[in-house]
C-alpha cells in the first residue's frame, strides 16, 4: 500500500534560492525606477508655451474685470515671467526664449513686455520658444488682445 503523504525530495525551490531571485529583481527595479523617464526639452517647451500663453490670457482677462492696464513680463535672462501682481513663475533651463515687443514695452536687452488695456486691446507681441529640435511662438494680436500658439517650421 503507498503512503498518501508521500513527499519528492528535490523538487521546488529552497528559501535561499527564492530571496536571492527577490533580492536581484528588487535591486532591477530600483534601478529602473531610480533614473526615471528623461523629460525632454520639447517636452519642456510644450509646458511654457502652456504656462505663458495661459498667463498672457489670464493678465488680459484681468485688464478687462478691473478696468484698468495689466502687464505680462518676460524676463529672458533669468528665465522668468510675471504679470500683474502674480509672483514670478520660473522656466526650465533647457529651453530658448525671444520676445519681439513694441520698443518702447522693451526693458533693457533681457526683459520684455505686453501690456493689456481695459478694453482688451494690447501693446501686440509675440514671445518665441525653442526646445529640442521645434520652436513654438505664442503671439498676441494688438487690436483683440487674441492669443495664438503657432508651431514654426524649422
Amino acid at each position: 500500500m503507498i503512503s498518501p503523504c508521500k513527499t519528492r525530495q528535490g523538487a521546488g525551490f529552497t528559501l535561499i534560492e527564492l530571496v536571492v531571485v527577490l533580492v536581484v529583481m528588487s535591486l532591477m527595479v530600483a534601478m529602473v525606477a531610480g533614473r526615471g523617464s528623461p523629460v525632454s526639452p520639447s517636452t519642456h517647451a510644450r509646458g511654457a508655451i502652456r504656462s505663458i500663453s495661459g498667463a498672457l490670457r489670464a493678465a488680459r482677462s484681468e485688464a478687462v474685470m478691473s478696468n484698468r492696464s495689466v502687464v505680462f513680463n518676460l524676463d529672458t535672462a533669468n528665465r522668468r515671467f510675471w504679470w500683474g501682481t502674480q509672483p514670478s513663475v520660473a522656466l526650465s533651463n533647457d529651453l530658448s526664449f525671444a520676445m519681439l515687443t513694441a520698443s518702447e514695452q522693451a526693458v533693457g536687452d533681457a526683459v520684455g513686455r505686453i501690456r493689456f488695456d481695459p478694453d482688451g486691446s494690447s501693446t501686440g507681441g509675440r514671445v518665441a520658444i525653442a526646445g529640442g529640435d521645434r520652436t513654438w511662438w505664442v503671439g498676441v494680436d494688438w487690436l483683440s488682445g487674441r492669443v495664438s500658439i503657432v508651431e514654426k517650421p524649422h
